[in-house]
């Protein structure tokens, strides 16, 4: 609806913090700026959508690499993201079927790249020490 989707990112978390985050990154930052504006002021399931830029733009290291191997012992409170997992339709029809793929080592560009945060609940993320993964 707003443009095309580089990645979606959905928190799985339960801690205050993070329940209910989404992170979308556009390909183009004109269409992250148009879901921004016409999100904000807006309620999902009778809750308000806090809309934000994330000044964050390469989420790996974010993102709990326990909890992808099925062996995080911190559960749905753990600190770093516990991505949930969507259906390859809903893929499909987010990335379309011939989606590019691109190199994880690949920087991307800093006037096109832009990310915002959808957010049902305040806070920002948390202090995590390195050793936590």
């Amino acid at each position: 609806k707003y443009g095309e989707i580089e990645s979606l990112n959905i928190c799985d978390n339960l801690a205050d913090h993070m329940v209910g985050n989404v992170y979308v990154q556009f390909r183009e930052e004109e269409h992250a700026a148009n879901a921004l504006q016409n999100l904000s002021g807006r309620f999902y399931a009778g809750r308000p959508i806090i809309v934000d830029f994330s000044p964050v733009t390469d989420f790996r290291e974010a993102t709990c690499r326990q909890y992808e191997e099925n062996i995080c012992n911190r559960g749905g409170y753990c600190n770093f993201m516990h991505l949930k997992k969507i259906s390859r339709e809903l893929r499909r029809q987010l990335f379309g079927r011939n989606r590019r793929r691109h190199s994880r080592s690949r920087s991307p560009s800093p006037h096109r790249h832009r990310n915002y945060e959808e957010r049902s609940h305040g806070g920002r993320g948390s202090g995590r020490r390195g050793d936590d993964r």
